[in-house]
């Protein structure tokens, strides 16, 4: 009973069970708020959370970075006419999926599958067959893209397609690089390509050859960066980078000139198939290479002909020069004192030891000069000549001139090229070109010494780079004299000696004369190497030529190399002539013209003003002026406006509307090829001088891309 009494009176009431509950539940609250004070009081101090910083965190909530690409530089003519830009190109895509709309409920989707389609056809390169087939076959997709039809579209050509207002069609904008003049210097300028940024979706335009690979520093820029607050952000955000675009890049080549330049030598290519052809224009005076292309090339705008040659030639391709290597043997034993005028040398072909030195004329032609010799050309009257002078006194003047140097130029993987000069025999080889691999820059570069007084220049291509952001010019390209190699006298010795090339009846340059102007010239053969002996066989040949002119204080050096071309019954030196003569013809003239102050003017902008008064205007100036077309405004004009320009000179001035042919008679090469440029015809020419027939009549209508040839005499 005891034990029963004392279970009783242990036993709580549920009251008090209550107000225990109650107090461990207050204790607990009191507890757990505890600990979310402290966490919180943590988190408002230190503000972070399970590794997440929570400002950064609410920053991007409301905050957005935008990268502000920066522009890439332009490159430009020395003229200022732009050869690489920045631009955007577009790709088309097709929304199928009937549920999208606008949030006003517009049909962002093709409604109309035979509209697009006649739209697309129209202004892409695809037929309205297959368009109509592409929109039909994508029924029930998302969206659909065109293929390569659809990308790489103009800005122009976009803003066509946007003008039809056809439901369904959008776009997608990609950053691009123009080359407005298509085959313009190709290698030299150079291309870019796209590449992914690391760790973003976007891409950017990087060099990959030319100027562009070699400047890709300056001329990409650096880029920016900003900050976009969303409403209801009360931190504080960070003022961005500013964007820096990239340098724009002033090269040294004339738009004239070049132009000029690569008709011709395309002319020439088509005519004679070379497996490789070089041709570059430079400045006598300063260095400056004024036009320079090659063949292969390709258009840079649309990449055509690239896979047919990524190399150089101008640095990259190494080559046995043949007898234009001649200027510089002659060179070497005038400025050493090894020269004898009045000494005669056996021709035909010369023994050393137990190997011959043949010349061309096999037969030879008795014993002759050394003079005699350079102006036929003669290889064995070069290898007397350098047993003369001596191998080791030989091997100083091939150094001097730089021709075992790479030329610095800048550009990628230049050569500096090899000799072979253990043997007699190879010693004397070398003395008519042949055992020593050049490249067509050092071959240049070392005719500078003889054009310039015995001073060997630098050949450079820039002629200024200026920052957009600043206005200002942080480099300035100018004359740069390497080395004096030999004598003033020396030089003035040799140039009279290449006037005999050109102007002696027994000289094998009499193709590169110009009426009016002396030219020094000296041409070169030589047999191509396939890397352990010589090719065999007529086509197995690569022709040369340097001329300078004018012959007594040279303004310009040009010098043209072919390989391997199929003649055709014509000569080599004919066909090198064709470039030749019109190019240096038009660079003398221009140089004649800006140094003649008296009867100088510049040309005025004639373009959009009415065809009267523009013709009223060019013949106030002095100019003869060639109307093309009869519409009543002005769109195009052969001279560039600010140009310096004589009187009587030839103006075309290209008119809206038809156009009609003029009469070319006495029209020079060069005109004629302004003429095609102005109008977009497809010009042939034949023969050198002036325009002797064409084969549409003056005053018939013509078109773009109609194809005109003329005879010129």
């Amino acid at each position: 009973m005891n034990k029963n009494k004392q279970r009783m009176t242990s036993k709580r009431s549920p009251k008090q069970n209550r107000r225990i509950f109650g107090q461990w539940l207050f204790f607990g609250a009191i507890a757990v708020f505890g600990v979310l004070i402290i966490r919180f009081s943590y988190i408002a101090i230190v503000r972070h959370v399970n590794g997440v910083n929570l400002v950064e965190a609410t920053k991007k909530l409301y905050t957005e970075d935008q990268t502000i690409t920066a522009k890439r530089g332009t490159i430009y003519t020395a003229n200022g006419d732009p050869i690489a830009e920045d631009t955007s190109t577009y790709t088309v895509y097709a929304i199928m999926a009937k549920n999208q709309q606008s949030a006003s409920g517009k049909a962002l989707y093709v409604k109309n599958n035979a509209k697009a389609a006649r739209v697309l056809s129209k202004y892409l390169p695809i037929s309205y067959k297959k368009a109509l087939a592409t929109l039909q076959k994508g029924a029930g997709k998302f969206q659909i893209e065109f293929g390569t039809a659809g990308k790489n579209i103009s800005l122009t050509t976009k803003e066509k397609i946007d003008a039809q207002n056809v439901a369904g069609l959008h776009f997608i904008e990609s950053e691009a690089r123009l080359y407005p003049n298509g085959t313009f210097a190709s290698h030299l300028v150079g291309l870019t390509t796209s590449k992914s940024q690391k760790d973003t979706d976007q891409t950017r335009l990087t060099g990959s050859m030319g100027i562009e690979l070699a400047f890709n520093k300056q001329l990409s820029g650096t880029d920016g960066r900003k900050t976009i607050t969303k409403s209801g952000y009360q931190g504080s955000t960070e003022t961005g980078k500013k964007v820096k675009d990239g340098d724009n890049i002033y090269t040294t080549i004339d738009s004239k000139l070049q132009t000029l330049l690569e008709t011709k030598v395309s002319q020439v290519n088509a005519k004679v198939s070379p497996k490789s052809m070089t041709a570059t224009l430079m400045n006598a005076k300063t260095g400056a290479i004024l036009a320079t292309t090659q063949r292969p090339t390709f258009n840079a705008q649309t990449k055509t002909g690239l896979s047919k040659m990524w190399r150089n030639l101008l640095v990259e391709d190494t080559y046995e020069p043949g007898s234009t290597m001649k200027v510089f043997t002659m060179a070497a034993a005038i400025d050493s004192g090894k020269y004898n005028a009045n000494v005669t040398v056996p021709t035909g072909e010369y023994k050393i030891g137990n190997n011959t030195v043949p010349d061309w004329n096999t037969s030879g032609w008795g014993n002759i000069t050394y003079a005699k010799g350079f102006a036929l050309s003669s290889n064995t009257a070069m290898a007397h000549l350098e047993q003369a002078m001596g191998a080791k006194t030989w091997l100083k003047y091939i150094k001097r001139f730089g021709l075992r140097e790479s030329t610095n130029s800048g550009l990628d993987n230049e050569q500096s090229g090899s000799i072979q000069f253990t043997y007699p025999i190879e010693q004397a080889d070398t003395a008519f070109g042949q055992g020593i691999q050049v490249t067509a820059m050092q071959m240049l570069r070392g005719f500078t010494a003889i054009a310039n007084h015995g001073k060997m220049l630098q050949p450079y291509f820039i002629s200024k780079i200026t920052n957009p952001n600043t206005n200002k010019t942080v480099y300035t390209g100018k004359k740069k004299v390497v080395s004096q190699p030999i004598s003033s006298k020396t030089a003035s010795k040799v140039l009279d000696y290449m006037q005999d090339v050109v102007y002696k009846s027994y000289g094998t340059g009499s193709s590169y004369k110009i009426s009016g102007y002396r030219i020094a010239a000296k041409t070169g053969t030589a047999q191509v190497s396939n890397g352990s002996t010589y090719e065999q066989g007529d086509n197995t040949y690569l022709y040369s030529v340097v001329g300078m002119a004018p012959a007594k204080n040279p303004k310009y050096i040009m010098y043209i190399t072919m390989k391997q071309p199929t003649l055709n019954g014509s000569s080599a030196s004919d066909d090198m002539a064709e470039i030749f003569d019109t190019v240096m013809k038009r660079a003398l003239e221009e140089q004649k013209a800006s140094e003649t102050k008296a009867t100088t003017i510049k040309m005025k902008d004639l373009t959009s003003k009415s065809t009267s008064a523009a013709k009223k205007a060019a013949k106030k100036q002095g100019l003869d002026v060639v109307v093309v077309g009869k519409g009543s405004r002005v769109v195009k004009q052969s001279i560039s406006s600010g140009t310096v320009v004589s009187s009587g000179q030839r103006v075309i001035l290209v008119t809206n509307g038809q156009m009609y042919m003029p009469n070319l008679s006495g029209w020079s090469a060069s005109e004629v090829a302004d003429f095609a440029t102005l109008t977009g015809v497809k010009l042939t020419t034949s023969g050198t001088g002036y325009v002797k027939t064409q084969s549409v009549t003056a005053g018939n209508p013509i078109e773009a891309k109609q194809a005109i040839s003329v005879t010129l005499k």
